[in-house]
């Protein structure tokens, strides 16, 4: 297979080093992309995304069915696009999300938006942000998201980076 093998760590296919992952874009669909999103988002406390090894063998070691780091990569990669309940049962154990995450388009829609948020508030700078509001009243909160509002347009960006809508969850 060549270079088709199953990396962790933190490159992308060409080498350089992901960025933060931009997971408030396109909601995902197929298997690939709701399994890409899951490496994307979810990481361990020292930061970067787990290596198919780490998750294949804590699967295992959770009791859960033989998978293998290539298996997990080619789920990935969209190679491979009908593995068993208990393998998508596992992933979704080890990631934290509901096993109805790959089967039920609303629920995946629901996840990727805690997913996005939680992508966001690894950021430093966004989580101090997010940290010094903590107390402040609904009409200062309000008067700081149009400020905002306001800043992202001077800078061009969207009005509100798309989140899925609804109110913020609260603690």
């Amino acid at each position: 297979m060549g270079d088709a093998r199953p990396r962790g760590g933190t490159d992308d296919e060409d080498g350089t080093p992901r960025t933060a992952p931009d997971v408030s874009a396109s909601r995902p669909r197929t298997l690939a992309e709701k399994v890409d999103l899951l490496f994307r988002t979810v990481h361990p406390a020292k930061g970067g995304e787990y290596s198919y090894e780490h998750v294949a063998k804590a699967i295992r070691e959770r009791g859960g069915p033989s998978i293998s780091a290539s298996y997990l990569w080619l789920l990935r990669k969209g190679e491979r696009d009908n593995p068993t309940l208990r393998h998508l049962e596992a992933l979704a154990g080890f990631f934290g999300v509901p096993p109805g995450f790959f089967f039920d388009d609303e629920l995946t829609d629901s996840v990727h938006d805690q997913l996005a948020l939680l992508a966001l508030l690894r950021d430093g700078d966004v989580r101090k942000v997010a940290l010094r509001t903590s107390g402040l009243s609904r009409e200062s909160l309000q008067a700081l998201g149009e400020m905002v509002d306001r800043v992202r347009k001077l800078e061009g960006l969207p009005e509100d980076p798309d989140l899925g809508g609804g109110d913020p969850p609260r603690p």
